[in-house]
């Protein structure tokens, strides 16, 4: 379902704020971190997305989906998306900006 969003302009409602605790995990949210309004992932939430590039808390957020974390031990991938007309990060600063959460090794970056 993710990769359909590859290339494509998407608008996420961001429900972890950047700066903000995990209520449960004990982790802080180094990037904006929402859903996909109207859509269902196989886990049955919404379309999960990292926000990366604009390191202050959002409500919401519109960009372009340049990648895809594809969580090799579950169902539920992450979309990449960042500001439009912002350059587009390689997969080592993606792994970067996501390893507060992602576990190195657990994934793989999917490009369009």
């Amino acid at each position: 379902m993710a990769r359909r969003y590859l290339r494509r302009s998407v608008e996420l409602t961001i429900d972890r704020q950047y700066g903000s605790l995990h209520p449960v995990h004990v982790f802080r949210y180094e990037a904006n971190y929402g859903y996909v309004p109207g859509t269902t992932a196989l886990d049955g939430d919404g379309l999960d997305g990292y926000y990366l590039g604009q390191p202050e808390p959002l409500a919401t957020a519109s960009g372009v989906c340049v990648a895809v974390i594809h969580r090799t031990g579950d169902d539920d991938d992450k979309l990449i998306v960042i500001p439009t007309g912002t350059d587009v990060p390689g997969d080592d600063d993606i792994a970067t900006a996501v390893e507060f959460q992602e576990i190195p090794g657990r994934y793989t970056i999917i490009r369009g």
